[in-house]
């Protein structure tokens, strides 16, 4: 009987040790990534205040241009800093079910950068913190299980091509950066433009696919896969849908991320955009 009370002690000792280590993890994680949204959001010069006039769109693509105007941005100030909040479903095999993901982003727009932090649940009591970041140009991929036992801990010239891409694909959620002077636009057809960002020596292409009433429907690149035989340069496709208005600009609120692989569909992120906020430089 001894022997079974400090076997149950034993483990009551492990559970609480691991819990201590784990808070101590993510309060350490949670401070990293507010250095870094500090490092995005800095340099924003608040009292600026510059809006979208009609002939901003002169030189664009009539697709490109009709997205603008339907998402609102004529008059409105142009976006410098974005913070938004998103759920999901989120898988890192294509056998897996889908694992549920909570998740803030920071962006700046003037010098193109973001900053994604998420939880994701594996299982109950069980989670990994992961953060994406692109900054002056680079990439960096950073999960931990429990905020504490470091598995990705990803950075090169991969990374800095995906998190560009990443970048490239998710203006869709404040149109104004589409005029940046680091993006230029193509004309493909009637209904789709070529984007083409070039920023700090790194360059890549998207294709936006658009709606005859103005709306984006579906973001493609090809981007940086991570897979068992390491990097390859893999089709990265987004459909995107259910408009919202916030702070009078329509967004599209429901996104996949689905990388096509030979293999097949992979599709690894399901999400939903559940608020957005323009112009504040600061965390939540």
């Amino acid at each position: 009987m001894k022997i079974v009370y400090w076997a149950l002690g034993l483990i009551v000792v492990i559970i609480v040790a691991v819990y201590l280590m784990s808070y101590l993890g993510q309060v350490n994680f949670n401070q990293t990534v507010k250095e870094d949204v500090n490092n995005v959001l800095t340099d924003i010069d608040e009292g600026e205040v510059e809006k979208v006039q009609e002939t901003d769109l002169e030189n664009l693509p009539d697709s490109v241009a009709s997205w603008l105007r339907f998402s609102g941005v004529i008059g409105k100030e142009k976006i410098k800093t974005v913070r938004l909040k998103q759920t999901g479903l989120m898988k890192t095999k294509p056998e897996q079910s889908g694992m549920e993901t909570t998740a803030e982003q920071y962006f700046n727009t003037k010098a193109p950068a973001f900053v994604w932090k998420a939880r994701v649940n594996m299982m109950p009591g069980l989670y990994f913190a992961g953060e994406d970041k692109y900054y002056d140009g680079k990439g960096k991929m950073s999960i931990k299980v429990l905020s504490l036992f470091p598995v990705v801990d990803a950075t090169g010239a991969e990374m800095d091509q995906g998190t560009l891409t990443r970048y490239l694909g998710e203006i869709i959620w404040f149109p104004t950066a589409a005029l940046s002077d680091y993006i230029k636009w193509e004309v493909i057809d009637k209904n789709t433009a070529q984007a083409t960002m070039n920023y700090k020596g790194t360059e890549a292409s998207a294709v936006f696919n658009f709606a005859e009433s103005g709306k984006v429907k579906s973001f493609q690149c090809e981007r940086y896969y991570n897979g068992p035989d390491g990097y390859s340069l893999e089709n990265y496709y987004a459909p995107v849908w259910a408009y919202k208005e916030f702070a009078g600009i329509k967004i599209p609120t429901k996104a996949k991320a689905i990388w096509r692989l030979d293999s097949g569909d992979f599709e690894y992120y399901d999400m939903e955009i559940t608020d957005v906020e323009y112009n504040i430089s600061e965390m939540y």
